[in-house]
């Protein structure tokens, strides 16, 4: 009995839209002025109280007009998604390959510069997560004696992202047998992701009578560190425009958002949420994800670069959003990103 006919479908639509335009509850006489529809305002009327029923609208004081609720609104996304069809924003595909060329070989920065330049276009805040460690491709990792028993250790990956930390070694060992050691690790495991890295270590470390090298087992032990911190931090998201929260956003929110994006479960749940889909996703009120951010949404894109690896990339804006207008904007900067990974 909830499935909505045609007549209500484009009334609701109809409905959301003016919602979203003028921010102000909306009456069966606005949208028979608004709309050519061919209906009395009577009839509108009549559909506007059947879907508050269904709880696609809400009437926020006797004499007003109706706003949507969470279920109106996802009902109009998803109208819209179904019907999206690729578009091409030029003003923000030029800017986007004009930046992108210049540090195309940094790609943590690329990331970092999306989110700016998506936030400048969509005048909302941008967030947008690094590619996942765990897909990266391990090419080799060099031990370079530094001082006493520390060794700056270097991973190199595939694409020439470049990890680096100084560990600390239970006695002194020669740059030789550092050299050997790292010969070692690379024969190894070159050309594995990290995941599957981490995997040989864990299955090397459980038979390590396999590992006869004393050097080469405790260095064993300490990439199996060194791999897992640099999977824990690649949770750390990047925020672009804050300059455009107050808008629509109370100073609770702010805090919240702020605080959101430094929490490693946060991102997670949003990497988890659209890792599995292609093309643009729209999240409708994030309490869910995290309560404070209840009047909020989401428009989010995947970005890969064909390959290993895939982020995420999108803005956070009131609920009352122009979805039509934002959509595309995400689409292609998403694409942007896929594009210049690919040639990399």
């Amino acid at each position: 009995m909830n499935k909505l006919d045609e007549r209500r479908k484009k009334i609701l639509r109809a409905t959301i839209q003016s919602y979203i335009d003028l921010n102000v509850p909306v009456g069966s006489l606005l949208i028979t002025r608004r709309f050519s529809f061919g209906l009395s305002s009577a009839t509108i009327r009549n559909s506007m109280a059947k879907l508050e029923k269904l709880g696609y609208i809400v009437q926020p004081h006797t004499s007003a007009g109706r706003v949507p609720t969470e279920k109106g609104y996802r009902f109009y996304v998803n109208s819209l998604l179904e019907e999206y069809s690729c578009s091409n924003d030029s003003a923000l595909s030029n800017e986007l390959s004009r930046k992108f060329r210049v540090i195309k070989k940094d790609n943590l920065l690329l990331v970092k510069e999306a989110a700016r330049t998506l936030s400048s276009f969509s005048h909302y805040l941008a967030i947008a997560t690094p590619p996942k460690i765990d897909d990266i491709v391990f090419q080799r990792i060099k031990f370079i004696k530094y001082e006493n028993r520390s060794v700056l250790t270097i991973l190199i990956s595939e694409d020439q992202v470049v990890k680096n930390r100084i560990i600390e070694l239970d006695r002194i060992h020669t740059q030789k047998h550092l050299d050997s050691a790292a010969d070692y690790l690379n024969n190894s495991f070159s050309g594995m992701t990290i995941k599957k890295v981490k995997e040989k270590i864990a299955y090397q470390l459980y038979k390590e009578k396999l590992v006869r090298d004393e050097l080469i087992t405790n260095l064993l032990f300490l990439c199996k560190d060194i791999v897992a911190q640099d999977t824990d931090n690649q949770a750390s998201g990047e925020l672009s425009g804050t300059s455009n929260l107050p808008d629509f956003v109370t100073m609770k929110q702010i805090k919240g958002i702020l605080k959101a994006i430094e929490d490693k479960n946060f991102l997670m749940k949003l990497l988890t949420r659209i890792s599995e889909s292609k093309g643009p996703q729209v999240v409708i009120g994030m309490g869910e994800i995290l309560p404070v951010m209840k009047e909020l949404s989401m428009v989010v894109s995947t970005y890969n670069d064909k390959k290993y690896f895939s982020g995420a990339i999108g803005i956070i804006g009131p609920t009352r959003m122009n979805y039509k207008k934002v959509i595309p904007v995400v689409d292609d900067t998403a694409k942007a990103l896929t594009q210049i990974l690919s040639e990399v």
